[in-house]
């Protein structure tokens, strides 16, 4: 009771300086744990002119402080009638008499929460009912006093308070989950306010982002009793950005879709912003964000930026997103013309998702290859008409390829080939001059002998021209004995001159083939002849052995025609009907036969060149046998042929 006496001194105090009227004292709020009791301080004054009659009295309402409302009644000195919650947990403190209204209730529950009045009853009409109250709040579990806002880093103070109004229980405080807490610091405190008592411990630490979320104790316990009270609390913790998280850096197809996702550790959610480059991409308010990239083009590879802030600090993260395409079609330059000798650099430059290796093909065989990240340089130097072709770069990675082709064209001056010569045919001597040359090369003939040009404008000598891409080649044909001049040289002289823009040449074209073709000649005269004989003689052995048989060797050989016999053909000039008759013998080689065939045109066609020249024309005489109405080996009479001729089997004995 000694700390009752107390804790009344200074509102006895404050008593005396109060003028005699109608007032009371209490404290405005005061609070209790369940199941322990409350001491509700009180004081009261009436004015001085009144006399108490019968003693002084007093009566505690609960929740209203007009009689006629009938509140629930929680304590009357005059009787034991009371509210039936209150019925054995209430009890007056302080003496009426000394103005003292001091009310303990024991054992509150929280149905005892709320507003409590005093009336006093001073006797007769002197009864008054004070508005000022005493507003109880019963607690089930300590307060714990929380920071509006705990910031990482920073140190904070977390205090627990328990009410200490009940004199015969006291209060201890212990926190609870602060082993994982760097370096607490418990402070207990007592504080008396309004003549109330309240109990406190202030725990002390630096929070870090890895408390955000846990929790943390305050423990009640009261001594000599079993009651136990609790309160847990979840850190709330603001703290920067200290990780962003995105996908890993990835390649994907050109047309393809991706989603980019990102995560943000911080408190409170922040504000994530996507950015490609520079640019912004999109933005919103939470803690994970995805930015959908569909029908991705080469244009959209780069660096790809998460940023997250929230107020308290920004953090980004970035990747790469690599966007992987076939090669493109190849730039190089234009088709080129250039001339013999010169250099040149051809450019080849494809874009593609691998790097695409470039490769140089000329006319479909490869030149080089090179893989480079600004392009390909094929180098010609000293360019030979060798070098004119197609030029084709080929661009190619492990998604596809692509191509570009270029042509160069070489010009250069005019080359005569080796095939160019003057060779013995049948009409005569042909001279053939080959030459190669960008631009085509023109092709003339000079006959020094008779001083003449053989050209386009001069169709003398049969000459004709023919052109093979750069190869142009030139014939004329020599028939005439006089066409090869009138010095009596057997020789043929024949000049070929080649000319184009960048330089000409002229060359004397040599004879070639004639003692080949003379030897031919000769050697198939010599034959024909002795085939020739060889018939005669046969027939001659045939006609004398068929004369002795038919016993009448004068008998005139046209008389009979079951028995014909030959006779001999005058030699005749006409060399077409010989040939025919000959050839159908079947009984002549091959040289002959050439040799007949060069006879066969008109006799002015034909001019011997060269070594033939020193032989004057000869006509060759040939012998032709013909059988009149021969036998047929079955018999038979017929007709060898449409042309009137007939003939017979031979046989040699």
């Amino acid at each position: 009771m000694k700390g009752l006496e107390l804790l009344l001194l200074p509102l006895l105090l404050i008593l005396k300086d109060v003028s005699a009227q109608w007032n009371v004292w209490m404290p405005r709020d005061i609070s209790a744990m369940t199941n322990s009791c409350v001491v509700i301080p009180c004081s009261f004054t009436y004015p001085s002119g009144i006399r108490p009659y019968r003693g002084v009295h007093g009566i505690w309402y609960f929740g209203h402080p007009y009689p006629q409302l009938f509140p629930p009644v929680v304590y009357k000195s005059r009787t034991d009638i009371v509210h039936e919650s209150y019925k054995g947990r209430t009890k007056l403190l302080g003496d009426l008499t000394q103005k003292n209204c001091t009310l303990l209730i024991n054992n509150v529950g929280v149905e005892h929460s709320g507003r409590y009045y005093f009336r006093a009853d001073l006797g007769g009409a002197n009864i008054y009912t004070y508005p000022d109250f005493t507003k109880l709040q019963v607690l089930d579990q300590p307060n714990i006093d929380v920071p509006e806002e705990i910031v990482s880093d920073q140190s904070l103070d977390l205090t627990c308070y328990v009410p200490d109004n009940c004199p015969d229980m006291s209060p201890q405080i212990h926190w609870m989950y602060t082993d994982y807490l760097p370096d607490p610091v418990f402070t207990p405190d007592n504080v008396e306010e309004s003549n109330t008592a309240v109990l406190s411990s202030t725990l002390t630490f630096t929070p870090k982002p890895m408390h955000n979320g846990q929790l943390l104790g305050c423990r009640v316990h009261f001594e000599n009793t079993t009651f136990f009270y609790e309160r847990l609390i979840s850190l709330d913790i603001k703290y920067a950005p200290r990780t962003v998280w995105v996908n890993v850096s990835q390649e994907v197809m050109e047309g393809s879709s991706v989603v980019l996702h990102c995560d943000v550790d911080s408190n409170p959610a922040p504000r994530i912003t996507w950015y490609f480059g520079d640019k912004e991409l999109m933005s919103e308010v939470a803690s994970n964000s995805s930015l959908p990239l569909d029908n991705l083009t080469p244009e959209e590879e780069g660096v790809y930026t998460c940023v997250g802030d929230n107020g308290y600090g920004s953090m980004n993260t970035s990747m790469y997103l690599a966007v992987n395409y076939p090669p493109r079609e190849p730039w190089i330059n234009e088709s080129l013309t250039l001339l013999e000798g010169s250099s040149v650099s051809l450019q080849c430059n494809s874009k593609g998702n691998p790097m695409p290796t470039l490769t140089w093909l000329k006319d479909g065989e490869l030149v080089g290859t090179i893989t480079a990240e600004e392009g390909s340089v094929l180098e010609l130097h000293e360019i030979t008409p060798q070098a004119h072709g197609v030029y084709r770069c080929l661009a190619e990675n492990e998604h596809g390829r692509a191509s570009n082709s270029l042509n160069i064209t070489v010009e250069f001056a005019p080359i005569l080939l080796d095939d160019s010569k003057c060779t013995i045919v049948r009409e005569g001597v042909q001279c053939v001059c080959i030459a190669s040359g960008n631009p085509e090369p023109v092709i003339e003939f000079y006959l020094p002998d008779l001083n003449i040009t053989i050209n386009d404008s001069n169709s003398l000598f049969n000459y004709r021209t023919y052109s093979d891409g750069y190869t142009s080649t030139g014939i004329i044909k020599l028939q005439d004995k006089g066409e090869r001049g009138n010095n009596g040289d057997t020789a043929v002289h024949v000049h070929c001159s080649i000319s184009n823009m960048y330089g000409s040449e002229t060359i004397r074209l040599e004879l070639q083939q004639e003692k080949k073709f003379m030897m031919a000649v000769i050697v198939g005269t010599i034959g024909g002849v002795a085939v020739i004989a060889f018939i005669i003689a046969a027939v001659r052995y045939v006609g004398q052995n068929n004369k002795k048989e038919n016993g009448n060797p004068g008998q005139d050989v046209g008389s009979k025609v079951e028995n014909p016999s030959m006779f001999y053909s005058a030699v005749k000039k006409d060399k077409q009907s010989l040939r025919k008759k000959v050839l159908k013998t079947e009984l002549l080689g091959s040289k002959f036969n050439s040799i007949l065939e060069e006879g066969t045109g008109d006799d002015s066609d034909y001019q011997s060149v060269g070594p033939m020249a020193g032989m004057e024309r000869q006509e060759l005489n040939y012998a032709a046998l013909e059988f009149l109405h021969g036998r047929h080996r079955e018999g038979g009479f017929r007709r060898a042929d449409g042309d009137g001729s007939d003939y017979t089997e031979i046989k040699a004995k």
